[in-house]
């Protein structure tokens, strides 16, 4: 098993020079992804929510919505910052999901990249460096599937037979009247109401046929998550927070992007929607709206790859994305958007992708600026 992934991280890395990444080691492509579902010690983890991985999971995944992966209190403060848990709070929470310290992570999302870049990072900070992000993610197996397209053939057979039903049934409230007021024979009455039958009939029966197709053959499923908990151990010694930023670090890049500009060695992005950033909007839990001082308004869906349906732009594309808002992988760049683990968790890994070392997720992001009233705000 071993001998396998690693032979396919080889075959990833190969793939993903054709994107220009000089640091390959972070995604896996669809194509090698896919041979892996099912294996033991390998767990697909979504980022998206309960509700998105209900309509729609690769098969055996279990479900870790980034959103929720940050743990702060009312106030926005992270306890173990930068940190997004506590140890033993995650530790708890990562074995719930049936994982253990020798399982392999991928993660994904539904192919934009933000939820499983939180997934990726927070994994990483805690020491468990066998983690890769699926580039393309639900999206791009629904699309190797082969046996996708047969069930969308019989999905679009039931929908024609579901509708031939449903317009049977409204023709026969119809003719019951007309039968009634004796506009019709009770015979034609009685072979429109058999023909109903028998249209209600097949489209229940294509309708079991679909589901039970889709449950044992199908790649990406629906459902609930189905997992056993295991053990999972958190060594201390091996906690890595080089790309997690705590709020003093980015207080200290603000005062100097304020006296220096540009020609600050740091960068700060705030990778959220324009209603968030001018202030128009603000979560709940988050006393003030607005954005940091001095901050680059780069929003995380310029980096993913609409186009393509892929979690990010080829190198080149990432770079123009970069170089409008004079960001390059010399800066000393902090990303926050609300919780840390989503968009700006998109625009760290990018960075990554493009070979970047000092790159860092604000880990309180928006929920712990935004509630902190010693320090500044932009409207």
């Amino acid at each position: 098993m071993k001998k396998l992934i690693s032979l396919i991280f080889i075959a990833t890395s190969i793939s993903f020079a054709a994107d220009g990444y000089k640091n390959n080691d972070i995604l896996i492509s669809p194509e090698e992804a896919i041979k892996l579902i099912g294996k033991p010690n390998v767990m697909f983890v979504s980022g998206d929510s309960e509700d998105v991985y209900k309509l729609g999971h690769i098969k055996g995944s279990v479900e870790m919505y980034a959103h929720h992966l940050h743990h702060a209190d009312r106030l926005g403060n992270l306890h173990c910052e930068p940190l997004f848990r506590c140890v033993d709070d995650a530790e708890e929470y990562i074995g719930s999901k049936g994982i253990d310290n020798d399982t392999m992570i991928i993660a994904y999302d539904d192919y934009k990249g933000p939820n499983a870049t939180g997934v990726y990072h927070f994994f990483y900070s805690y020491g468990h460096k066998n983690v890769k992000i699926l580039n393309g993610g639900r999206n791009a197996i629904m699309e190797l599937d082969p046996n996708q397209a047969i069930y969308e053939e019989k999905r679009k057979e039931w929908k024609k037979a579901k509708k031939t039903a449903k317009k049977l049934k409204k023709a026969l409230r119809k003719a019951k009247k007309a039968y009634k007021a004796e506009e019709i024979t009770k015979e034609e009455y009685d072979a429109l109401k058999a023909e109903e039958k028998a249209a209600k009939k097949l489209s229940k029966t294509l309708q079991a046929e679909v589901n039970e197709f889709a449950e044992n053959n199908l790649l990406v499923t629906k459902g609930h998550e189905e997992v056993e908990a295991k053990e999972y151990h958190i060594d201390t010694s091996k906690i890595d927070t080089t790309h997690l930023a705590t709020k003093a670090e980015v207080k200290h890049a603000v005062d100097d992007i304020l006296a220096h500009g540009d020609d600050s060695k740091y960068r700060i992005v705030d990778t959220r929607g324009m209603i968030e950033i001018i202030g128009q909007r603000k979560m709940d839990n988050v006393a003030r709206g607005g954005h940091v001082p001095g901050a680059k308004l780069l929003e995380w869906k310029h980096i993913s790859d609409a186009d393509r349906k892929m979690s990010f732009k080829p190198a080149e594309g990432l770079e123009e994305a970069f170089a409008k808002f004079n960001i390059t992988t010399d800066h000393t760049v902090y990303a926050y958007c609300q919780v840390g683990t989503g968009r700006s968790s998109e625009i760290i890994t990018a960075l990554q992708l493009l070979g970047a070392k000092d790159v860092k997720v604000f880990s309180g992001s928006w929920d712990a600026w935004g509630n902190d009233m010693n320090l500044p705000i932009k409207r």
